[in-house]
């Protein structure tokens, strides 16, 4: 057994736009006394904050919080906060404003340069306003392409996960009249190898079966509404298979949620954002996470955006911040387990015969 897997996972949390419902619904989240249980959190943001929200919030003001200045010094049975803003920064609920965008970006920094220090074990973003924190300067389009550039890798996958469903995307935040120019056999082959290979390594799956969709309606029709499907996605798919990847497709995209097959693979691949997202929300909102697949350290978010229409009034729920904390610790621990897997095959072998053999 990996010594790790005996210890609590620490999680950082970003708070996200201070004036959206990230505080609220990280406040509720870490209430559940089951949390504390489960791993040591962190927030990055601001006290300040937390304090003006958490009196927002019915029924919340009762839990403990602890200042810190670094990660390493979290309280195990607390609920950490480390300042990673200005105290003079106006809190506005509701209203995306640049001060409340460079406090997300902030904490955002913060939050990552503890993750690739190794400080904390995961990290948990709240949602910011996108085009808030791109007048502010941030020249990302979201936090996917950040923390892609961040770590260094040369690509990460989008991959939205439910306890029944996963669904991950070729293109990412790209407007519609783009896509069909950014999609290639070597991108969609990439993708596939990055979902192929988080599949394994932080689901646990060990020959991973994945659905790809088309592009244009009812696949192009033979070529007649579209050939990306002939000339792009089949090739990729044929040169997935030659790489013992288990792909299959393409498939018709307005067909294939609506008989539910996305319920016999381990995962769907779209060819962009809409097409993917659309159906996942809609048939797994609540207990939906973005989790970035291809990255050295683990990264998810709730998958809901800042919501200023209910930003201050206590009613945003907390449950897909609370399964976005649970899918981090569930997907750290797995990758424990994979490596430990991959570097004594033969005793994780010889554990999993002796546990078959039962008394004796």
């Amino acid at each position: 057994m990996c010594p790790k897997m005996n210890r609590k996972i620490v999680v950082g949390i970003t708070q996200g736009d201070t004036n959206g419902i990230g505080y609220e619904v990280i406040i509720k989240a870490l209430a559940d006394a089951r949390m504390l249980e489960l791993c040591t959190p962190i927030i990055y943001g601001s006290s300040r904050a937390f304090g003006f929200y958490r009196k927002l919030v019915p029924d919340e003001e009762h839990i403990q919080s602890n200042i810190i200045n670094t990660a390493r010094d979290c309280h195990p049975k607390r609920i950490n906060i480390i300042n990673c803003v200005p105290d003079t920064f106006h809190i506005d609920p509701g209203q995306p404003t640049q001060e409340s965008a460079h406090a997300s970006v902030l904490a955002l920094q913060a939050c990552v340069k503890d993750l690739k220090n190794g400080d904390i074990d995961a990290m948990v973003t709240a949602p910011f306003n996108k085009k808030a924190v791109s007048a502010d300067g941030f020249p990302f389009p979201g936090h996917t392409e950040y923390l892609v550039n961040e770590f260094g890798v040369s690509d990460g996958l989008m991959f939205l996960c439910s306890d029944k469903m996963r669904v991950g995307v070729v293109t990412n935040h790209i407007p519609i009249s783009k896509i069909s120019e950014n999609l290639s056999i070597g991108k969609i082959l990439g993708k596939l190898k990055l979902m192929n290979e988080s599949l394994k390594r932080d689901f646990g799956i060990i020959r991973p079966k994945i659905a790809v969709l088309g592009l244009n309606p009812h696949s192009g029709d033979g070529g007649l509404l579209g050939n990306e499907e002939e000339t792009v996605i089949g090739p990729a798919i044929k040169a997935a298979e030659e790489e013992k990847i288990l792909a299959f497709g393409p498939y018709s995209p307005d067909g294939f949620f609506s008989v539910h097959q996305q319920y016999d693979f381990d995962a769907v691949l779209a060819m962009y954002h809409d097409q993917g997202l659309i159906p996942f929300k809609a048939l797994a909102f609540d207990s939906g996470v973005n989790f970035t697949a291809g990255l050295p350290a683990v990264r998810t978010s709730p998958d809901h955006g800042t919501a200023y229409d209910v930003a201050g009034r206590g009613v945003a729920s907390s449950i897909p911040m609370k399964s976005a904390i649970y899918a981090a610790i569930d997907i750290v621990r797995n990758r424990w387990a994979y490596e430990e897997m991959n570097a004594n095959p033969l005793k994780i072998k010889m554990e999993e015969g002796n546990s078959m053999r039962g008394p004796v």
